[in-house]
């Protein structure tokens, strides 16, 4: 028969004790240690157990939590552990059999049920270490959100970075301590609202504004993208990204970054999908990380060097996309590095990458297609058309 789990995370509430389950109480009782932050722990009655305050950061606790294998041990975690709690960062750290859980409502089920909105249709997400950008493409005008916030001072952050994307007339319930005795809501508008706020706090929002919100299809605006000039341009990303098709929990790499267009476009497809961009100048790649921290999706990684001998080490990718340092040995490591059926897109400008991609089209088959852009441009005192340089792009697979 297996053994017990030495360890149980407890989801606590504001509430203290008065909130949990008998189950929830017994595991603390029956304890040998305590372990939690010194605010979860003052919120419990005195006991036998010896009691450990969890160290901030986060991860510096962990090491202590596992010397006390072998132990009857209850971690203590805010509301439910795995809604953005520390449940998931301690389960990757044991054994399946090691531990259990016994959650309680997470803040996001209070602040719905004090604010009267279905939690399925209503967008929760958690930003106590995150930049509020990763709201910027999730923003819609009538859109709900509950955004938790690491402590009073982030609510007038949030509502500063609301106010400067031209969505000051958001409506922001703050409610603080959701579910004990010193429970509060304060309403307002991201414009307006004053108070003085403590943590722990939750915002909902109700979005209104008139500030411009993202586009749901590929090819953004080029002036949302910082750029000297390195840059896929708009209708040429839209079909670069078409060509890429990106699709939940896909990598891509995209080589020769640039300003991380492609590679930011990739990511805003779907949450789930990730992208390495790899750019030999370190001040565009400095460019990249910041314009994918100003659109919301600062999950990419940007290496810097010289592919193929940047490529060295990182996880294989669903797709591939060149838009820089084409040549043939490039395109010869991919093929000996990555797996058969790996997508590959690759966009030429020069003469001599059309000559690589000709010759590549000769021998590997696949797709090959010109593209050639005129935009209406002054003429005199009329106008006419300024073509940009045809691009030649080849779709295919390794």
């Amino acid at each position: 028969m297996a053994e017990d789990p030495w360890l149980t995370i407890v989801g606590l509430g504001e509430d203290g004790p008065d909130g949990l389950s008998a189950a929830s109480r017994a595991a603390i009782a029956e304890a040998d240690v305590v372990m939690g932050p010194e605010r979860h722990l003052s919120l419990l009655p005195e006991s036998a157990a010896e009691r450990i305050v969890w160290p901030v950061p986060f991860s510096d606790g962990l090491p202590k939590l596992e010397k006390l294998r072998g132990r009857r041990t209850v971690a203590l975690v805010s509301g439910d552990p795995f809604w953005y709690g520390g449940g998931r960062v301690i389960a990757q750290r044991l054994r399946a059999g090691e531990w259990r859980a016994m959650p309680a409502p997470s803040t996001f089920t209070l602040a719905a049920a004090r604010m009267g909105w279905a939690v399925e249709s209503t967008l929760c997400v958690g930003l106590h270490a995150a930049p509020l950008s990763r709201l910027r493409p999730h923003i819609a005008r009538g859109r709900r959100m509950i955004v938790l916030l690491r402590d009073g001072e982030a609510v007038f952050d949030l509502c500063g970075w609301l106010t400067a994307a031209g969505f000051s007339e958001t409506k922001v319930a703050v409610l603080e301590a959701l579910g004990g005795p010193n429970e509060r809501r304060t309403d307002g508008r991201a414009g307006t609202l004053t108070g003085d706020f403590q943590h722990p706090v939750a915002a909902a929002l109700e979005i209104a504004g008139k500030g411009r919100t993202m586009p749901v299809v590929p090819g953004l605006d080029d002036a949302l993208f910082d750029h000297d000039g390195q840059i896929t341009k708009r209708p040429v990303r839209a079909l670069t990204l078409a060509a890429l098709a990106p699709r939940a929990g896909e990598t891509l790499w995209d080589i020769g970054g640039g300003s991380g267009s492609v590679a930011i476009e990739w990511l805003l497809a779907h949450p789930l999908t990730e992208a390495i961009s790899i750019e030999a100048d370190p001040a565009r790649a400095r460019r990249i990380r910041a314009n994918a921290a100003q659109l919301g999706v600062d999950r990419i990684e940007v290496v810097e060097g010289w592919a193929p001998e940047a490529l060295g080490g990182l996880p294989d990718p669903d797709a591939v996309f060149v838009g820089g340092g084409l040549c043939a040995a490039l395109l010869e490591h991919l093929t000996a590095r990555l797996e058969t059926g790996t997508r590959l897109v690759i966009n030429a400008v020069t003469l001599e990458s059309e000559a690589v991609l000709a010759d590549w089209h000769a021998r590997r088959g696949g797709d090959l297609m010109r593209i050639e852009v005129s935009e209406a441009q002054p003429l005199g005192t009329r106008r006419g058309w300024q073509a940009a340089y045809p691009v030649v792009q080849w779709r295919g697979q390794l």
